[in-house]
């Protein structure tokens, strides 16, 4: 079976499990959401030590698991999560290496680079976050709303190979990402920008009575687009270091999880701060 036809394959049967789940929301998101970050945190922690560092691969998986439950229980029964509860938990990390790596073994590296898998691959929680926006008001426009800047995010990586595979001349940065070119960004923008204006009012505004203005639509778009290819760019660079070509090989003919969801990881907590300041009820 060529890659191509497995790539195919899988996304037929992921993509709509995945939005059921979005439309079903509670405990079955968080959930899926949980088991991402902590697939995610596992991937992390094997680029990392391909890279030279020991993180402490079970403390990121369960921080990272914890993450989106986390997001669950404050929403839903108040569980009260402050700031300290997050001190508490980064010294601790760093204690461990007084234990378990010492002087010999990198401990600044072990800490920083299981810390930061934590809080990079937590950011898949913010889906839970856009779901339950404070102007959604059902299932339906939660769906249309979590699916905003999942759909621009995929039609920037649409739009960026088209454009690039019939414009692309000049790199975008070959040292990190060799097959990314100037056009392909530019044009990844172009369509993300397209693409946004046809979603908010064929599918948001029907299906949320949520709409963004014309000069929202722009900015949520070039910003999406422009985050989200820095979250493949940033991913591109991990993977260079550690000197592997996928995060993992766990999915048929998509290479692993952080492989799929670096540009989001990126572009969720962004997209948050954007719907929350451009976001405006549909006239209907």
């Amino acid at each position: 079976m060529s890659e191509l036809v497995r790539r195919t394959l899988f996304a037929v049967v992921a993509a709509p499990l995945t939005i059921a789940v979005i439309y079903i929301g509670d405990a079955p998101l968080a959930t899926l959401l949980s088991v991402v970050a902590a697939i995610g945190a596992w991937e992390f922690c094997r680029m990392a030590r391909a890279a030279g560092s020991e993180p402490f691969d079970g403390a990121a998986i369960v921080l990272a698991a914890a993450a989106p439950l986390a997001v669950h229980g404050i929403h839903n029964y108040r569980l009260a999560i402050t700031p300290t509860h997050i001190a508490v938990v980064i010294l601790a990390v760093f204690a461990a290496t007084i234990v378990w790596r010492g002087t010999e073994r990198r401990p600044l590296m072990a800490a920083a680079t299981t810390l930061f898998g934590v809080a990079y691959v937590s950011m898949i929680a913010y889906v839970y976050a856009i779901r339950y926006h404070d102007y959604v008001v059902d299932a339906r426009g939660g769906t249309a709303l979590v699916m905003l800047p999942v759909v621009l995010t995929w039609g920037t990586d649409i739009g960026a190979y088209a454009f690039g595979r019939l414009m692309g001349r000049r790199k975008l940065m070959p040292s990190v990402s060799p097959g990314k070119t100037v056009a392909g960004a530019i044009g990844g923008m172009l369509s993300a920008i397209v693409i946004c204006t046809v979603y908010v009012f064929g599918v948001l505004r029907p299906a949320a009575q949520l709409a963004l203005t014309v000069t929202g639509i722009i900015v949520f778009a070039v910003v999406v687009s422009v985050v989200g290819q820095i979250g493949d760019l940033a991913e591109s660079l991990v993977k260079r270091e550690a000197k592997v070509k996928d995060s993992s090989s766990l999915l048929p003919g998509h290479g692993g999880i952080l492989d799929r969801i670096d540009s989001l990881l990126f572009v969720l907590p962004v997209a948050v701060l954007l719907l929350n300041a451009l976001l405006i009820p549909a006239l209907v």
